[in-house]
């Protein structure tokens, strides 16, 4: 049995499964966030949160599969009976870019669903998440690349009903620098904005909100922008106070089985000292805090 601090992920994603009790978590494997030789995507398994099992294989790619390093930000969401993992891939001279995975049952290993990335290829994107609207229509949701456009940017692709092509053009949400909270980082005496792992959160009041990170001077920093008309297209404004800046982030929110929110995220940030940690919400009318 593992406790959290055993586990060397980035970018946790925890899926509760009501049927079986048991929370599944995810995750970019630490050890080859950032090698040229990726191996594959893993998942753990847990009752209680404390303790986990693992790791089993989620994913490994086929013979021929276009891409050989960064395997990231793994995301599993049930979806009209089946699962589907949205992941991040990227090889040597081929933008980096979202593809989904599809599996009829969380034992087996996910194969390839779309044909390549959905994301558009000549872009660097990464962290894509699923999102279905009021009228059932789904979207990726996904960052394009502050290494691309400096001022990282939040995009929605709309999606066909089956998840296997988009069908439709990026629509911009908004851009990093767009948070009062967000601080420039300086990179090959560049300096840019981040936007990594947007999360999309329907409180209770029915307001729509999204969590995602970047840099403040705290480090890695989740903040958190509300759509004003209630949908994804927004327009999005962003709450003027970071929503946890305590160097770790890349987050998302899920239920435990007694009813409780928690906030999933990795911290710290650098490698190798990133694990997962999970920390109790409580939703407003307007927003979600710690605590």
């Amino acid at each position: 049995m593992l406790k959290a601090g055993d586990i060397h992920i980035r970018d946790p994603f925890v899926l509760p499964v009501t049927g079986e009790k048991r929370y599944y978590l995810y995750g970019t494997t630490g050890e080859e966030a950032w090698t040229s030789a990726a191996t594959g995507l893993d998942y753990y398994t847990s009752v209680d949160l404390r303790t986990w099992e693992g790791p089993y294989p989620a994913f490994s790619p086929p013979a021929g599969f276009w891409a050989d390093r960064n395997f990231w930000a793994p995301e599993v969401h049930e979806y009209r009976g089946r699962f589907y993992m949205l992941a991040t891939f990227k090889a040597e001279g081929v933008c980096r870019g979202t593809q989904i995975l599809a599996a009829d049952c969380l034992e087996v290993p996910f194969l390839p669903h779309s044909q390549g990335p959905l994301t558009p290829r000549a872009w660097e994107c990464l962290d894509g998440t699923l999102y279905v609207d009021v009228d059932n229509q789904p979207w990726m949701v996904f960052c394009h690349e502050w290494v691309q456009v400096r001022d990282g940017e939040i995009c929605a692709l709309p999606l066909s009903e089956d998840l296997t092509m988009a069908v439709g053009q990026p629509r911009l949400l908004f851009t990093a620098s767009e948070a009062p909270w967000a601080k420039e980082i300086v990179s090959k005496d560049r300096r840019s904005y981040v936007t990594d792992g947007p999360w999309l959160h329907r409180l209770a009041s029915g307001v729509l909100i999204m969590l995602w990170s970047s840099f403040s001077e705290g480090g890695y920093t989740i903040g958190v922008a509300r759509s004003a008309c209630g949908d994804i297209l927004g327009p999005w404004r962003q709450q003027p106070e970071a929503l946890y800046a305590g160097d770790g982030g890349h987050c998302m929110t899920f239920r435990a089985f007694d009813g409780r929110l928690y906030l999933a995220l990795h911290r710290p940030n650098p490698s190798p000292c990133e694990r997962p940690q999970f920390i109790p919400l409580r939703e407003t009318d307007s927003t979600v805090e710690i605590g």
